[in-house]
């Protein structure tokens, strides 16, 4: 009984195992103030969801034919224990969100799981209405599982996510704008 646990519970843990050596990697620094607290490095994944990791590359990146980019645009929505969100590059507050592909997209894979901290997953208003806006999860989060797209995972700066987190409330309010200064490619 013990043995077949064991075996059930690696093989659980095997079907949430996103990652590939060939999917792109950026890079989000991000800055409470003027303070940089560092830089945080995702991988996303690109062998799931390829048109949700090109909409976040391209915006990471800059690297699009309208200029979209994440510089400047604040996490609007530090939630401690549950997820930072941001990515709002019109508005800035949560309000609006675009994509390169035009306003919104369509949802790709709801089967990728919301199991961990550090996870990406896209924001959005309802079915296939997916933009610019993210967030990264600060615990398991699987009440969003079927909702929202799974598309990445913090592989460095785990210590920039504890700063944002910290900086959050149970209302989802900071006392100072946590913001992304730089973002890229890694």
């Amino acid at each position: 009984m013990n043995t077949l646990f064991r075996y059930n519970r690696r093989t659980f843990a095997s079907l949430y195992n996103y990652a590939s050596a060939s999917n792109p990697r950026v890079f989000l620094e991000v800055s409470k103030g003027e303070t940089s607290l560092g830089k945080m490095v995702f991988e996303l994944y690109k062998n799931h969801v390829p048109k949700t990791t090109a909409n976040f590359k391209a915006i990471a990146t800059g690297k699009n034919e309208d200029g979209l980019s994440y510089v400047g645009a604040p996490f609007h929505r530090v939630t401690k224990g549950f997820m930072a969100e941001g990515g709002d590059i019109l508005n800035q507050d949560g309000t609006g969100s675009t994509s390169i592909y035009g306003e919104r997209f369509e949802d790709e894979d709801l089967s990728l799981r919301h199991y961990k901290r550090g996870q990406l997953t896209m924001l959005n208003s309802g079915e296939n209405s997916n933009g610019s806006q993210f967030s990264i999860t600060f615990n398991k989060a699987n009440w969003l599982d079927g909702y929202h797209v799974v598309f990445g995972e913090l592989v460095e700066g785990e210590d920039v996510l504890s700063q944002i987190e910290e900086a959050g409330s149970r209302s989802g309010e900071t006392e100072d704008k946590i913001h992304i200064s730089a973002s890229g490619s890694a």
